[in-house]
C-alpha cells in the first residue's frame, strides 16, 4: 500500500474522531466509559454510588462524552440512563488501526532501506 492511498481516509476520519479522542482524554471520563462498557447502561445515581466525585461532576463528564457522540442518554422515569454508542468507538478504533497500519508500512520501508 502506498502512503498516498492511506492519507486521505485518515484525514477525513480525523474530523470525526478528534472530538471522541478529546472527550476520552480525561481519566474520569475513561473510568466512566469503562464502567458503562463493563456494566451496561446506568443512571447518574448508580454511577455516583461508587464514586468519589459528585453527581454534578459525573453529569458534566457524561454530557461531554455525549456531545462527542460516545454516549447517549434516554429517560427512564425521572432519571436519565446513559449508555455507550458502540458506533463511535468502532470509528475511533478504525482510526487507530489505520494509524497503526501507516506506522507498520513506514517501518517496513525503513527495514527494506536498511537491508538494501
Amino acid at each position: 500500500m502506498s502512503r498516498s492511498r492511506n492519507v486521505a481516509p485518515l484525514r477525513s476520519s480525523t474530523r470525526r474522531s478528534a472530538p471522541i479522542f478529546a472527550a476520552l482524554g480525561d481519566e474520569t471520563r475513561l473510568r466512566l466509559l469503562a464502567r458503562l462498557c463493563r456494566d451496561g447502561p446506568q443512571s447518574i445515581t448508580r454511577l455516583a454510588a461508587d464514586s468519589d466525585i459528585t453527581r454534578q461532576a459525573i453529569t458534566k463528564h457524561l454530557r461531554r462524552m455525549q456531545a462527542a457522540g460516545v454516549l447517549r442518554a434516554s429517560k427512564a422515569g425521572r432519571e436519565r440512563v446513559w449508555e455507550v454508542d458502540p458506533a463511535s468507538l468502532d470509528e475511533a478504533g478504525q482510526y487507530l488501526r489505520a494509524i497503526s497500519e501507516e506506522w507498520d508500512a513506514a517501518l517496513a520501508r525503513l527495514e527494506r532501506f536498511v537491508e538494501a
